[in-house]
């Protein structure tokens, strides 16, 4: 997969962050943990990055991506005891919305760090992912 190099070195530092704090403090105190260790890996990134959101050509809206990685990657944080369906669809949506080839789901709260890569498969990079 074209960004599987780059999503991994992502969720590599979230492991890091996870591995020293463990889970149970707010989705604020890993951002900015793992804003350290994104530039420690030396990944450009821009934090808190407020997003259009478009429907036919129309701006409706927009939002605060987490992390948004090498203008390619939207990355959201959550830290709940455990991600639902919701949290899966919610980030899919974003990755629609805002036209990106993927983003990474990252929960900093439950016992074990869980992600998940969430795809557009409407984007030109993901023709693969397409029935």
């Amino acid at each position: 997969m074209k960004y599987e190099d780059l999503t991994g070195k992502i969720i590599g530092c979230a492991m890091k962050v996870h591995n020293t704090l463990g889970n149970g403090f707010q989705e604020v105190i890993y951002q900015r943990a793992l804003a350290i260790e994104l530039m420690k890996a030396g990944l450009g990134f821009q934090r808190e990055m407020e997003m259009d959101i478009f429907y036919d050509d129309t701006k409706i809206g927009s939002r605060r991506v987490d992390f948004f990685v090498e203008e390619v990657i939207m990355v959201e944080l959550k830290a709940l005891i455990k991600l639902e369906e919701v949290h899966l669809a919610q980030a899919m949506n974003y990755c629609q919305a805002y036209n990106l080839p993927i983003g990474l789901l990252i929960n900093f709260g439950a016992r074990s760090l869980e992600f998940k890569r969430v795809y557009n498969v409407n984007h030109p990079d993901n023709k693969a992912f397409k029935k």
